[in-house]
C-alpha cells in the first residue's frame, strides 16, 4: 500500500479509535501493528501532532483525546466512506474493448 494511503487510513483509524478512548504514541503504534500497518513509533507520533494541529485532537501529557472538531470530522468521514464502499465493493463492469483495430 502507498504511504499516503496508508497515513490517510491511519488518521482515520486513530480518530475512531479516540471515540473509545484516550490515545498514545505506543498504544496507539501496538494496535496499528495488530491491525497490520508496519509503523514506527515517530510515524505515530507525527500522525498524533498532525491530528492535534488541525485541531481534531488534544495532547494532554502523554495522551491525545478527541475534540468536538475530531468527531465531526470523523462523523464527515464516515459519511463519505459509506458512499465509497457502496461504489467500490459493487462488482466492476468491464469496458468492451474497441472493435475497430
Amino acid at each position: 500500500m502507498r504511504a499516503d494511503v496508508q497515513n490517510l487510513l491511519i488518521g482515520i483509524y486513530m480518530l475512531y479509535r479516540a471515540h473509545e478512548q484516550d490515545l498514545t504514541i505506543s498504544g496507539m503504534q501496538e494496535e496499528l501493528e495488530r491491525e497490520g500497518y508496519k509503523v514506527a513509533d515517530r510515524e505515530v507520533k507525527l500522525e498524533l501532532e498532525r491530528l492535534t494541529q488541525d485541531n481534531f485532537l488534544t495532547a494532554h501529557g502523554d495522551s491525545y483525546s478527541i475534540t468536538g472538531a475530531g468527531i465531526e470530522e470523523f462523523k464527515e468521514i464516515q459519511r463519505k466512506l459509506g458512499e465509497l464502499v457502496d461504489l467500490v465493493l459493487k462488482p466492476v463492469k468491464m469496458k468492451k474493448a474497441d472493435s475497430a483495430v
